[in-house]
């Protein structure tokens, strides 16, 4: 099969991607060992962009110092994480690809003994704790537990903000607000973990503000076309998750206002079994047709589609116009040269190691931190020009 509209260029404002194959945001959990980016991500990051990425979507990048599951995500707070982000976005330029930062802010799904959190706190929409979680870096393995209700949300706005100036800094094609998988951003848009009575919550209005005051804040720094965000309206992940008939009305709302901003993307994670874990006895999910029920409200912004998607169906969903751009997270890890695969015709048969997806912690030695990350080869068949 061959992969024409995929492999189409597309324009995003300033930016002419090359392909329409873009590398999702995927956390990995080696910036070792205090959460600034080293040379084994800029060796990461490299690799993709070299394999054909049109554009790459970081990883969750913290907005301020927090307690992930999984020990040393980046962060994008202080200089001496601009100045290494700086060498990735520049490496990643020189091979002809577009970069943006994915901001992130954990919520109530970090642990306050973790120690990158103690110096944030552990703040929410409301004092409700998430089911489930394990930080297997702690004593005991402990799970999540209730936050504190944060006061005055634009504080945290403020704190989104000023990541997006030390983004722009790091010389970034523009950011990805991440509204998804039960972090900040969606546990304000979520009923089940926002249960203020105040602007923030109640309403679907009220749900949606948070998240819409930060896209406006990020716009005002980057301007329109070199923001994005992306939204996981199926739930499930992290414990979130609606009735049907509230979920939809509340990202037709959400959605249909921040298409209003023009921005550069809206990527929409679809409904995956992945995301829909059992908690106490039931599927968390609620199962809907992402693409169908939200397609209609995107009309100035591109659209791209995420999870369990192939190259074949993605094909089919650009040439229909369904979709701008398809975004893959598992087939990234796993092969560093996606895009010059399905230029050339060859298969996407590396073999996915699910015991290396994250990093080990900072007690890691170099080698165990490659392995899963910068061991996956290329294909030979594509470098000795075979195919």
């Amino acid at each position: 099969m061959t992969f024409a509209n995929l492999l189409r260029p597309l324009q995003i404002g300033p930016h002419r991607l090359k392909n329409r194959v873009v590398m999702s945001a995927l956390t990995r959990s080696r910036s070792v060992p205090t959460n600034v980016p080293n040379d084994l991500n800029l060796e990461y990051y490299t690799q993709r962009a070299r394999g054909g990425a049109g554009l790459i979507t970081t990883e969750g990048t913290l907005v301020v110092p927090q307690g992930t599951e999984w020990q040393n995500a980046p962060g994008i707070w202080s200089k001496e994480q601009v100045a290494a982000w700086k060498k990735i976005t520049a490496s990643v330029h020189a091979e002809g690809t577009v970069i943006f930062n994915q901001l992130w802010h954990l919520g109530r799904v970090s642990h306050p003994e973790a120690p990158e959190q103690k110096a944030s706190g552990l703040v929410a929409p409301s004092a409700k704790a998430a089911r489930g979680g394990k930080f297997r870096f702690l004593p005991g393995q402990p799970g999540y537990v209730t936050p504190t209700e944060v006061p005055d949300p634009t504080t945290i706005i403020k704190q989104f903000r000023k990541a997006a100036i030390n983004a722009k800094e790091a010389g970034f094609d523009g950011v990805e607000l991440h509204g998804a998988n039960g972090y900040l951003v969606h546990q304000f848009l979520d009923s089940t973990a926002n249960q203020r009575t105040d602007e923030w919550g109640g309403s679907v209005e009220n749900r949606c503000k948070f998240g819409l005051q930060i896209l406006k804040e990020l716009i005002s720094i980057w301007g329109s076309k070199r923001v994005a965000v992306r939204l996981s309206p199926a739930g499930g992940y992290n414990d979130v998750g609606m009735p049907l008939e509230e979920t939809i009305a509340t990202y037709k709302h959400f959605i249909s206002c921040a298409d209003d901003m023009d921005l550069a993307y809206i990527a929409l994670v679809r409904y995956h079994i992945l995301f829909n874990p059992v908690i106490d006895g039931k599927h968390r999910a609620t199962q809907h047709d992402v693409l169908e029920s939200y397609r209609p409200n995107i009309k100035k912004s591109a659209l791209f589609l995420n999870a369990g998607l192939t190259p074949e169906e993605a094909e089919g969903l650009v040439a229909q116009n369904k979709i701008d751009a398809a975004a893959f997270g598992t087939l990234w890890i796993g092969h560093p040269d996606v895009t010059k695969r399905l230029e050339h015709g060859a298969p996407l048969d590396n073999k996915l190691d699910p015991t290396t997806l994250y990093g080990h912690g900072p007690q890691s030695s170099p080698e165990e931190l490659k392995k899963g990350y910068t061991d996956y080869p290329a294909s030979r068949l594509v470098e000795r020009g075979k195919l």
